[in-house]
């Protein structure tokens, strides 16, 4: 029986530890979850590089999902 993608992760923040290289390869994202922090081959439209902070949109299955660079739009009210 095939194993679904975790959907929980879906809307999860993470930062990536290995660049992605857009539609070239992917890189790597460590997420927390579960009381701890988990690896996950990412995937993103365009290159982004390692220690970017990005948002999960869609998991592709076991192990693997799609990120978009993420920006915290309350960071402004913490800094300042």
């Amino acid at each position: 029986m095939p194993v679904d993608g975790d959907g929980t992760l879906v809307g999860s923040i993470g930062v990536l530890t290995i660049a992605t290289r857009g539609h070239a390869g992917p890189g790597e994202v460590l997420v927390p979850i579960r009381g701890g922090s988990e690896t996950y081959i990412a995937w993103s439209p365009e290159p982004l590089p390692r220690g970017s902070t990005v948002l999960v949109i869609e998991s592709r299955g076991t192990r693997s999902v799609d990120v978009s660079e993420w920006t915290d739009p309350f960071s402004y009210f913490r800094e300042g």
